[in-house]
């Protein structure tokens, strides 16, 4: 698939639906031959990340005044498409070097929003505290979800808390549908992070790329991210550099044995090794007592245990909530609910069978 393809498609869907200056940039991109070579083979954000960082790092240039997440007001007009043309193509070194370079680092706080009631539900099976085993962990802000506050939107007028009431990071999830009563708070008594390549929230070039992978209409995500990093500098849970399949078991033995341990992934979209990475799971499940939450596609890990639903394929950008606990050995999976992208919505999925 042509580079144009993909940032038309990009720009069509998610984009579309979530960020009315990345839907420009990326439609007008699509069809800007130029532009469009910037971006090779990779990923269609890497080419608005690459740009996101560059207008970072040179904050008085007028396109910052596009970028929310800089400071800026103004919304994409008529200026908007020329002014960031010839920004980036007068940077095009810089651009292929970040986009060639640099992997694409969706570490998004509001996740946990996402994850919470699934990891709360296991930890409430497990009649206890639990250990944390976050998988592609990125910076590891998903292992301090039992430190962050939340705030589910439920109807018109409803809504209900879980989690600490004092805490630096308080986040809100809308929630659709008709939820179980969930666990107000979770006691994790251990947490270690699994990553390819984990990110020191600490290091200031690394964490303005962690900054530029936000979409930069979206300031409030960025908000939540220094309030997270602050919190992770505090608590310095251990990070693991390795493969999430290979380096599973590795991970897993630096928690302590006798814990429950609750194993969280969200957005690692496997594809062929999804397979691997489940049978991964059930080899740690043979020695303990053992719970998966994630937030995935369907199709990229609980089609493994779960297959044939045609029902759960969602739309693209849409993940879906699911846990497995083991018993005796043998998986019991659940769908509990459907995704929103960037954690702001929840939809309980009924109970079936």
């Amino acid at each position: 698939m042509s580079a144009a393809t993909r940032l038309r498609e990009f720009a069509d869907s998610d984009a579309a639906a979530n960020s009315p200056l990345y839907q420009l940039l990326a439609g007008q991109a699509a069809g800007d031959a130029e532009v469009a070579a910037l971006l090779g083979d990779r990923d269609p954000l890497l080419l608005l990340a690459a740009a996101h960082r560059l207008v970072q790092a040179d904050p008085i240039h007028p396109l910052s005044a596009y970028y929310a997440t800089l400071g800026g007001a103004s919304g994409p007009d008529e200026g908007t498409w020329p002014m960031w043309r010839q920004f980036v193509l007068e940077r095009a070194d810089k651009v292929r070097e970040l986009v060639a370079g640099r992997e694409l680092r969706t570490d998004d706080v509001r996740k946990a929003a996402l994850l919470y009631p699934a990891v709360a539900l296991a930890a409430k099976q497990a009649r206890g505290p639990v250990a944390l085993l976050t998988v592609g962990s990125c910076a590891g802000f998903l292992l301090l979800m039992d430190k962050f506050g939340y705030r589910y939107q439920v109807g018109a007028a409803g809504q209900f808390a879980a989690g600490p009431t004092k805490t630096p990071l308080g986040l809100h999830c809308v929630l659709g549908g008709e939820p179980p009563t969930l666990p107000k708070k979770l006691a994790v008594k251990a947490r270690v992070g699994l990553d390819a390549s984990p990110v020191d929230a600490d290091d200031p070039d690394e964490f303005a790329w962690l900054e530029a992978c936000v979409w930069a209409d979206q300031p409030e995500r960025v908000r939540w991210l220094g309030v997270a990093a602050a919190m992770l500098a505090k608590e310095s849970p251990e990070l693991v550099a390795g493969d999430p399949v290979d380096g599973l078991a590795d991970a897993a033995g630096r928690l302590p044995a006798e814990l429950p341990l609750v194993v969280v992934d969200s957005g690692l979209r496997l594809g062929e090794r999804a397979g691997d990475y489940v049978a991964a799971l059930g080899k740690l499940a043979a020695d303990r007592s053992m719970w998966w939450a994630s937030d995935e596609p369907y199709e990229s890990g609980l089609h493994v245990l779960m297959p044939g639903r045609d029902d759960l394929p969602g739309e693209p950008g849409e993940g879906l909530l699911g846990l497995v606990r083991w018993l005796d050995g043998r998986p019991q999976a659940q769908a509990l609910a459907r995704t929103g992208r960037h954690g702001a919505r929840l939809e309980w999925l009924p109970p079936t069978g």
